[in-house]
């Protein structure tokens, strides 16, 4: 420790932030009021995936491209994402034409930093983008989430996964951006088929999903890394975790379009086992790069992460699979109590952290 403070955050980034951050709480509200665990407004349940997927982690991926490109014009992609999730939230006005602008932009924002670099991970990424645009605008025209939702998943995983090429890219094999551009492609022509013929296109896509998992479980750098200690292990963990979780969604999908409790289950298997699990993998990275405060390791960090994959297996194979009473409602209040948890902990950290840390610089995991 030097004893000297690390920068300010700056403030348009924490206002860019709120949304998202509000997205998230709203959407976990939501979440519990679908089962009847808490009594919140009746538009938050309704909206509860929209508010998880473009209101949070839109919100929060398009802010750190923005801030990647350093462009004033590229903020206008979390802006347009962050009041969608206001609106969404207060459910009322055009939130959907909001959060599509936002995506739409951000896909610009992806086709300027490939424009300087021109890296295979970047295209994958202009790929999510694109797929989030096209979900958003298609709710917006009045289709209901379940049959967009496998678009939002193609958002996510190709975005994660193009992060993963970003991060890990030493010691991948050649030629490994051309072999995700193409899974994340197979992926994303699954989900636009899938709104004309379900089965065939959710296998399709479950098919890509499946290659896409086993191939970041081989190729990973987390494989090794989980063998160290502190914060390299955590990471390492939690994305090894999201990776079993995809390709338990893959599997679902494989079997065709799915519906009751096989939807459920592969919906909290991409967007929470996989999604929720990476943002904890990249906290360390996220927030030093968006708002230039550290967030250094806690132990603290497991408890969580642990419990969120306990409540998934508890919602997912005890709820989804066996179907024992109870065990959905009991699964998602763990799963809630988990990411409040963790946000509170970075939170602690963080700022505890920042009062004495110099600036942080970006590590390569």
């Amino acid at each position: 420790m030097t004893g000297e403070r690390a920068p300010r955050p700056p403030l348009g980034r924490l206002i860019l932030l709120v949304p998202g951050g509000a997205a998230l709480i709203a959407g976990i509200a939501g979440g519990l009021a679908i089962l009847g665990v808490l009594p919140t407004p009746g538009h938050l349940a309704d909206r509860h995936g929209w508010l998880m997927t473009l209101g949070f982690l839109g919100t929060l991926i398009a802010l750190e491209r923005a801030v990647a490109l350093r462009r004033w014009w590229a903020f206008a992609a979390p802006a347009a994402m962050g009041a969608g999730a206001i609106l969404l939230l207060v459910g009322s006005g055009p939130a959907l034409v909001l959060s599509a602008a936002g995506a739409a932009t951000m896909t610009c924002v992806l086709l300027a930093l490939w424009g300087r670099a021109r890296d295979d991970a970047v295209l994958v990424q202009v790929l999510g983008a694109a797929l989030a645009t096209a979900a958003a605008l298609l709710g917006a025209r009045g289709l209901p989430l379940n049959r967009v939702s496998l678009l939002l998943a193609g958002f996510l995983v190709a975005t994660i996964a193009a992060e993963r090429l970003e991060l890990a890219h030493i010691g991948l094999p050649r030629g490994a951006g051309a072999v995700v551009l193409a899974l994340t492609g197979a992926l994303g022509l699954g989900a636009i088929a899938a709104l004309l013929w379900p089965d065939a296109g959710y296998a399709l896509a479950g098919l890509a999903t499946l290659a896409l998992a086993a191939w970041l479980v081989r190729h990973d750098v987390a494989r090794r890394t989980v063998r160290l200690s502190g914060q390299a292990r955590f990471a390492a963990a939690c994305m090894l975790a999201g990776f079993v979780w995809l390709a338990v969604a893959g599997v679902v999908w494989l079997l065709g379009a799915p519906s009751g409790a096989a939807y459920d289950a592969a919906t909290h298997a991409v967007f929470a086992g996989f999604a929720i699990s990476m943002v904890l993998a990249h906290a360390s990275i996220i927030l030093p790069s968006v708002l230039r405060r550290p967030l250094p390791y806690s132990p603290a960090m497991w408890v969580p992460a642990v419990a969120l994959h306990a409540g998934l297996v508890v919602r997912v194979w005890l709820g989804d699979g066996l179907g024992l009473p109870g065990t959905q409602v009991a699964g998602s209040i763990v799963m809630a109590a988990a990411l409040l948890a963790f946000v509170g902990t970075a939170l602690a950290v963080a700022v505890r952290a920042g009062r004495s840390a110099p600036a942080p610089t970006r590590p390569l995991s």
